[in-house]
């Protein structure tokens, strides 16, 4: 159990309230054993009196009473104490089953985005939902019932010692066999329930892969593929679940034979000892309730050890991504303004999941203000620029500076708040489009999400919706076009009017014309703002006051669009082929 010891502190967090729920849970189990006493003495009363040749019906009639009364008092403060037991243990695990959920996000949030490249959204996905709820059941039910259990077992033993030594010792003969029993299986219940997890993460991968490219399935029509690898590996899932609970199923049986074992040594060890008269009869009934009302603790035991086991793998796989440290941390608290200076001097990147090496010596200085392009091929490293600009990633060799500090001494929520960031693959939120504008900005007004949105030039197509802007987007903004995907992401990173915009090839869904129009209104937005923008377009770089073009990670060329016209390099072939006709 040593992985579940990550939950020791949020038990320390709620101790008070499981130290009272392990109280009320002892007082229930007290006022429970005190059941079989009760009724043992009844009949007890009631063989005496059939035994008693003075019957004195009236003191007969009393004593008979008063235990009926007891044994119903019993019972309901029974009832009481257990109801206020599950309400003590039961709502802990759901406050733990919070903040582990809680914790894991926020380790989520925390680790880098290299991570993410190597891990699959169902994976992270089943871990805080499937494995946590595997968790709480430790945290809950099955400490409720150990306790119960224990407690029981503690207090029903001593009852019954004290009642009949011999009677006790030869009931209890089978459970040193139950305990190597529980230890044996509980070893492959571990193993099995691992493998169940495994499997149904990779179930909530297939899933979500399956809706989220459900047009590209369509589009190649492989449905009928898609359908036969999800049955496989549903198919797959079950066995293992299959495998797991014929494991699981084998405890209850086994319990209750174990019982039945117990209760028939009652009955004939009892019944020899009550005809040598050395017992009365409502001893052995007595005897009997006990050894039934260990029936339940005891089948609980197989339950309790498969709980625990499977929260063992479960926690395992969830402090898996807790004990990952981030690649990216914050090493400043304090508060570093941006301004919108920055350099690379002789950045070097190599991505350590491919070993390609992005970037090679890249040297540039962009004033506050300024904007620079970057052209390149596809893989040329254009978008690593970014990323390091952005602190997504730190260079192996060289530094980045902004504002001529590294990266590294900048408070890192200072740097990313004073970014507005547009990416290749416009992501939007399964919400309104006001909603995913002002994620730039959450206390935007609807004025300012207009105006945004002019500015994107994408408000004539908003208002245009039955909804305008209250028009709710589908999964990764499915509702919209490419184009408009791309200009409302636009609009959500200018209406923060960041220090710093980094536009990652963003308008190639939309039309020249459009983009001569979104770049205008950006120009005249953007005056102090420092600005790098990644395209393929020449059209997109040429008002640029630098421009730099990447070929396998190396700028080969650096200058104003003039300057690299006139040098008939590359950027000048890529002129001449994207020469517009109105261009000519």
């Amino acid at each position: 159990m040593k992985e579940l010891q990550h939950l020791n502190k949020y038990f320390r967090k709620y101790k008070t309230k499981l130290l009272v729920g392990i109280t009320i849970t002892i007082v229930s189990k007290l006022f429970t054993v005190f059941v079989p006493s009760l009724i043992g003495d009844t009949i007890d009363i009631i063989d005496n009196y059939i035994k008693s040749d003075a019957k004195d019906l009236a003191t007969f009639k009393a004593s008979l009473l008063k235990n009926i009364i007891l044994i119903i008092s019993t019972a309901i403060a029974t009832g009481i104490f257990t109801f206020f037991m599950r309400q003590a243990i039961i709502n802990v695990s759901r406050y733990i089953e919070y903040d582990l959920k809680n914790e894991i996000y926020k380790q989520y949030q925390n680790l880098s985005l290299n991570f993410y490249k190597k891990n699959r959204t169902g994976d992270l996905m089943n871990r805080i939902s499937e494995d946590v709820g595997k968790v709480r059941m430790y945290a809950g039910p099955a400490i409720m019932y150990s306790i119960n259990t224990l407690t029981l077992f503690i207090v029903v033993l001593v009852f019954m010692y004290r009642t009949s030594p011999t009677l006790t010792l030869y009931t209890v003969i089978p459970l040193p066999i139950l305990s190597i029993l529980i230890y044996k299986i509980s070893k492959e219940i571990h193993k099995r329930s691992t493998v169940v997890q495994e499997y149904l993460s990779k179930l909530s991968t297939f899933s979500q892969e399956t809706f989220s490219g459900v047009t590209v399935i369509k589009a190649y029509g492989i449905e009928k593929k898609t359908i036969t690898d999800f049955n496989q590996l549903s198919k797959n899932s079950k066995d293992k679940q299959l495998n797991l609970v014929r494991i699981q199923a084998f405890f209850f049986p086994m319990m209750l034979l174990l019982i039945g074992i117990s209760n028939l040594i009652v009955i004939y060890i009892g019944g020899k000892q009550y005809m040598a008269g050395e017992i009365s009869l409502g001893t052995i009934s007595e005897f009997i309730i006990y050894v039934n009302l260990l029936t339940w603790p005891v089948a609980t035991v197989g339950w309790v050890t498969s709980i625990v086991q499977q929260a063992e793998a479960s926690q395992k796989r969830i402090n898996e991504f807790l004990k990952i440290s981030p690649e990216i941390k914050n090493h400043v608290e304090k508060e570093t303004p941006i301004e919108g200076d920055i350099t690379f001097k002789n950045v070097t990147f190599t991505y350590d999941d491919t070993n390609i090496t992005a970037l090679k010596n890249i040297n540039f200085t962009l004033k506050k203000g300024e904007t620079l392009a970057i052209i390149g091929k596809t893989g040329s490293g254009k978008s690593t620029v970014l990323d390091l600009v952005s602190r997504l990633y730190d260079a192996q060799q060289g530094k980045v500076l902004i504002d001529n500090k590294p990266l590294i001494d900048l408070n890192l929520n200072n740097l990313r708040t004073a970014i507005g960031y547009v990416p290749q693959d416009a992501f939007l939120f399964s919400d309104s489009i006001k909603n995913n504008i002002k994620f730039g900005k959450e206390d935007a007004t609807d004025e300012e999400v207009i105006t945004a949105a002019k500015n994107a030039y994408v408000h004539k197509n908003i208002i245009e919706f039955t909804n305008q802007y209250d028009t709710i987007l589908g999964e990764r903004g499915v509702t919209l076009s490419g184009g408009q995907k791309q200009r409302v992401s636009i609009a959500r990173a200018i209406i923060k009017t960041p220090k710093i915009l980094l536009f990652d090839d963003c308008l190639s869904a939309v039309d020249t014309e459009t983009e001569e129009k979104i770049l205008s209104n950006l120009k005249a937005l953007t005056a102090e703002t420092t600005t790098i923008i990644v395209s393929h377009r020449i059209s997109s770089a040429k008002n640029a006051d630098q421009i730099i073009v990447l070929d396998n990670g190396e700028i080969i060329e650096q200058g104003t669009h003039k300057e690299l016209i006139n040098a008939k390099g590359y950027y000048g072939e890529l002129y001449l082929k994207q020469l517009s006709k109105k261009d000519l």
